[in-house]
This record gives structure tokens, sequence and C-alpha cells, in this order.
């Protein structure tokens, strides 16, 4: 199969969609496939063109088109970013020559429609991988009122592309669950989920974890929430847990990342004198991310209320990777809770729930053995379900379905 992919960040950029997108990438190419890419010259929120306009990488044809002029500094100037990514991606793909199949993911919101002009004039295949699920995200972390103009406008283009793709792919029964409430036929939509590369991340043992020794862990318990502190996280729960623990010397927190909250985590460190028992660090290099992961003895995943279908944080299956509990915290609807209950591999905990929170991690202090044994389960959930080797032979199933069914 030819396959062309559109994301607005793909490699070497550290976004998670990147990532993902690379990974399949690379497993298709490895499978015989030939794959090109389409993203942009800018790394993730930053102003600059700063990556070259094409190379070839792990045999991807990688063409980067136009730049971010603004960064992430509003609403509006992130809107104009998205529009000329729109034109440049557009117009680079009916330059090139026919693809089986093209794969649009949702960063830019509605690149969906690039794929399906590419249906019209050369009569590619479109599968739309939704990641994030526009406009509900604006709506539900209240940038959008949600019978505003703009917003039954998106609406109704949202539900215009998700019934006119061959395929939508989505990453959990939650979001499957409210794509089906849109009218979208289930015959049109696939639940792969995202993964982790169990064999390329994996436990590496305390003692010889540099960042334990570089941020003077000891041996306490370290909790670690580490990634991207979006406006669909939430951060105040697990920094009040923080807070209730101060004086438990037991215990560490490491908060490793960037986003627009991360900033709301590190002043509520700064204004509650927390520096001695909260870690605060940006995001880390890829190449480290086993031994990253591994530094912590349990991990902290989020998500506010509302916020279930409409995405699905990606960190959970890196932390299963290293053998480690996940902490959700989160409504107990979504994917990431359904997972750790099914597997026993964590705690679920809802929205604003610090008290038991800090319980939990309490326990983890106090029986340091039970929390290796939730971490063990967590490993073995991973091997028989979530791997990326498995996930990635279900996308070249359904990519091959697609590109051979019925037009």
């Amino acid at each position: 199969m030819r396959i062309l992919m559109i994301n607005q960040v793909f490699y070497p950029d550290v976004a998670a969609t990147a990532q993902h997108g690379h990974d399949l990438a690379r497993h298709l190419v490895e499978h015989g496939h030939e794959v090109t890419a389409i993203s942009s010259r800018s790394l993730y929120g930053e102003k600059g063109a700063k990556l070259a306009s094409k190379e070839i990488v792990d045999g991807i044809e990688i063409h980067r088109v136009g730049r971010s002029l603004f960064g992430k500094t509003s609403i509006i100037a992130r809107a104009l970013d998205f529009v000329l990514f729109y034109l440049a991606a557009t117009w680079r793909a009916l330059t090139l020559s026919k693809h089986d199949v093209v794969i649009c993911f949702t960063t830019p919101p509605f690149i969906t429609l690039t794929g399906l002009l590419l249906r019209v004039f050369k009569g590619s295949r479109v599968v739309c991988w939704v990641m994030d699920l526009y406009p509900d995200v604006p709506i539900v972390c209240g940038l959008m009122k949600p019978d505003s103009l703009p917003s039954r406008f998106f609406e109704w283009l949202s539900r215009l592309c998700l019934n006119s793709v061959d395929r939508n792919v989505v990453l959990g029964r939650c979001m499957q669950e409210l794509i089906e409430s849109k009218g979208v036929p289930s015959e049109k939509i696939s639940l792969i989920g995202v993964w982790s590369d169990n064999t390329e991340v994996r436990e590496v043992p305390r003692d010889r974890n540099e960042y334990r020794a570089q941020w003077g862990v000891g041996d306490r318990t370290l909790i670690m929430y580490s990634g991207n502190f979006g406006i669909g996280h939430d951060v105040d729960t697990f920094l009040n847990a923080a807070l209730s623990l101060r004086d438990d010397d037991r215990i560490r927190f490491a908060f490793v990342g960037g986003g627009k909250r991360k900033s709301t985590v590190e002043t509520f460190v700064h204004e509650h004198d927390l520096e001695e028992t909260c870690i605060l660090a940006p995001y880390q290099p890829r190449e480290r991310l086993d031994e990253l992961l591994s530094a912590a003895d349990a991990h902290l995943v989020t998500l506010l209320s509302g916020r279930e279908g409409v995405m699905v944080p990606c960190k959970l299956f890196g932390i299963l990777a290293v053998s480690r509990p996940a902490l959700y915290v989160g409504p107990a609807e979504s994917e990431i809770s359904r997972v750790i209950v099914e597997n026993d591999c964590g705690a679920s905990v809802l929205p604003g729930d610090s008290a038991r929170l800090a319980r939990t991690i309490t326990g983890y202090a106090d029986d340091p053995e039970s929390c290796r044994q939730v971490g063990a389960r967590a490993r073995a959930a991973l091997e028989a379900s979530h791997t990326m080797h498995q996930r990635c032979v279900a996308w070249t199933e359904l990519l091959e379905n697609v590109v051979s069914g019925p037009r």
C-alpha cells in the first residue's frame, strides 16, 4: 500500500501524536508499505521553522510545510496557524502522486477535509485517527459556548467529516460511544488504542536510575506526573494531595513536562513552599523515557470531568510498560479508568477527591511490596493487550481492509 499521513506534528517532535504516528509509519515501512508524511516545519507549540522541509527517516518520506508564526500565544493565534497549515498541507498533498489511503489526524482539527479532497481528486481512501474530538474539546474546556453559532457550525462540520471518511479510528470505548451518539454508524468506527513499545520501554532498576540520584529521592516513594499539563487535565486534585502530604518525609512528587497548566503547578508549588517535596522539571528526551518513568514508584494520569470520550490520555501505556501502578484522577467512564479497573493495575479516583488520592499514595509508602505487585500486573496488562506490535498489526489489517473494500 501507498499511505499518506497528515498531522501538524511528526518526527522528531515529542508530542504524543507525533510519536505514535512515527511508530505506526515505521511498522508499515518495515512490512513493505510505502509511507509519506506531511507535517509542519515547526515543533509543537513553538514559533519558526526549525525542521528540514524534506527528509527520509526510517524509510518514511517526510514533507514539512509552513511554519508556526504565533506559537500557542492565544486561541486566535493558534487558529491562524491552523489555517496556514491547512493551506500548505493541502497544496502539498495535491501535488504528490496518488496514495491508496490517507490517514488524517486531528491536529489541526478538521484536517480530514484535506483527505476528503484527495478522495475527490485522486481516489484515495480516507481514515480519520481521532486523537481528540472537535469542537468538543474547546466546548468542554469552556473556550466556546455550546449553543453559539461557531459551535453549531463546527459540530455540523465534525459530523460531516466523521460520516464521510471510510473509517474513524478511536482510542477508547468512551470515545466510540460519544461518536456513535453523534449519528456515526458503528461500521465506520474502529477501536484501536494507543500503545507503548514493550521492547523499547522497560523498567530500569532503581540502583541504576540517574533521575532518582539527580533528584536526591533516595528510598522514598516517588509519585510522578509526566507529559502534557493540558487544559483538559485535572491538576488541582494531585496538587492538594501533595499539599496534604508535605510533612510525610517518605513521599516525594515529580512534575515533569510542559503545557498550558504547568505554570499553575509551578505557582502552586512555590506559593505553598513545596520545593522540598515537589520536583519540577521540563520535558525529557524520549530516549530516556524508560529511565524517567522507572524513576517513579507510581504515576498520575488525570482528566477533568466531562472530558471522557472527548480525549483519551496516552500516557497510561508507558506507565504499564515500566511496571508501575497508575493513579488515575478522572471520570469513571473513561477508557483509562476501565483499563485500570479491569486489570487491577492502579487506582481510579474521582476529580476533587484529593483525600482518597493521598490515602492511596500513603498506602504505597506503607507497603512497597504491594506497590510492586500492582506494577507487575500493569506490565502483564500491557503485554496481553496494549503493545505497539499488537496495535500496529491491527492498524495494518484495518488499512488493508479499507483499501480493498467496496467504494
